[in-house]
């Protein structure tokens, strides 16, 4: 299953109002994830995905690709627009992200086996920061095969840390508030479809998916 495959399903199986999915292998429905406007769930989840695998490919000492490919600075001037990688709160970069090899975040640079790495990568070091910030038993139940454990909005961003939510807000026009709102209620989700095989996914798995 796609990463766009993902998002319409955990967006077609969650209740109108809120709480954990009823149907985890949900169909897509419209306004969904692949529909022309980006939902602020799917936003959200590829933003969170793309700060940490930018983190790994930065830890790694890969070069941190530009949105098209351009070699412009991460912030302001011909290149380097606000918005980063995932080209600010107008989709842009975040709707190229659903394209793969994950388009806006790659920059269109690396082939499908090395997008699996850094989309592998991400998830690996987004899993390590819930674990280091308190929240490990929440996000190993969101990779084994038992029930999701839930995590607050409070919970979730003292987990990932103010630095991390700048970025995102930065990036994705959302208001921290609203972000947390989205994870809190889809990340567990995500997580689960991410590692169906109760772990991470080999780099080769995460290629499939992109």
């Amino acid at each position: 299953m796609g990463l766009l495959d993902i998002l319409n399903s955990i967006q077609g199986s969650m209740p109108p109002g809120g709480g954990m999915p009823t149907n985890p292998r949900g169909q897509p429905t419209p306004g969904s994830a692949g529909s022309q406007g980006m939902s602020p769930m799917a936003k959200a989840l590829l933003g969170l995905l793309a700060v940490y695998a930018m983190k790994h490919m930065q830890r790694a000492g890969s070069p941190t690709p530009q949105p098209g490919g351009s070699k412009g600075g991460p912030s302001g001037g011909p290149g380097g627009a606000p918005g980063g990688a995932l080209g600010g709160g107008n989709g842009g970069g975040l709707d190229d992200l659903l394209k793969g090899p994950l388009g806006g975040l790659l920059g269109g640079t690396l082939g499908g086996a090395a997008a699996g790495t850094v989309l592998n990568g991400g998830l690996g070091d987004l899993l390590k920061q819930l674990q280091q910030g308190g929240q490990g038993e929440a996000a190993n139940s969101w990779i084994g095969k038992g029930p999701n454990k839930a995590i607050s909005p409070s919970d979730l961003g003292s987990a990932l840390g103010t630095d991390t939510l700048d970025q995102m807000s930065e990036q994705t026009g959302m208001s921290q508030d609203d972000i947390l709102g989205q994870l809190s209620r889809y990340l567990p989700h995500f997580v689960d479809e991410l590692t169906p095989n109760g772990r991470l996914p080999t780099n080769e798995e995460a290629a499939r998916m992109i």
